[in-house]
């Protein structure tokens, strides 16, 4: 009588040992590690390109979770996200925040027909408006000055990187603490 020796297979072992790496990395990758809170400050998505308020109590970033590309608002000292109607909409990719003193302006990198823009936001009104409509050169980086007036940004109009300063004018409403004063403009 002839006895059974099983023959050693290595792609059984190779199948075994595969199946134990996939295993392994799909339970080290899961999402137990990384609470997922919808009212959380970070997320198991990215979260990127952070800009604090003036007054320190807001902070704007671009944010990929729900699997959407957004700008998201988040009042530290609540600690919950702000409601930015009309800001995020489909298919429309937004970079570079920058937030006045209390957060009331907000100014991002958007697209219009392909070439990236200035956007400004507006958190009173919950309107949006494009500083750079006929920018011929390329923009990027906006910064916008704590009272809101100001806004700087990286152009290409002259076929190299410069910058560029724009003054929304003397008759927005600045966005300043309550109480504060507003210095006299020079000259009167």
């Amino acid at each position: 009588m002839k006895k059974f020796i099983p023959k050693f297979r290595p792609q059984r072992l190779n199948h075994w040992g595969l199946g134990l790496i996939v295993t392994i990395l799909l339970f080290s990758c899961s999402d137990r590690q990384i609470p997922i809170v919808s009212n959380a400050l970070n997320s198991r998505y990215t979260e990127e390109q952070p800009a604090l308020s003036g007054d320190g109590r807001f902070l704007a970033f671009v944010s990929h979770r729900n699997g959407n590309h957004q700008l998201l608002v988040y009042d530290l000292q609540k600690q919950r996200f702000i409601p930015t109607p009309r800001l995020n909409r489909r298919r429309m990719i937004i970079e570079s925040p920058s937030l006045s003193y209390t957060a009331r302006y907000i100014t991002y990198i958007t697209s219009d027909r392909g070439r990236p823009v200035v956007g400004l936001y507006d958190r009173a009104t919950q309107n949006s408006q494009i500083l750079t409509p006929s920018y011929r050169g390329w923009v990027r980086n906006p910064s916008i000055s704590p009272d809101g007036r100001y806004v700087v940004f990286e152009t290409t109009i002259r076929g190299q990187w410069d910058l560029e300063i724009l003054d929304r004018g003397p008759n927005i409403e600045l966005d300043i603490p309550n109480g504060a004063r507003v210095p006299a403009p020079e000259g009167s």
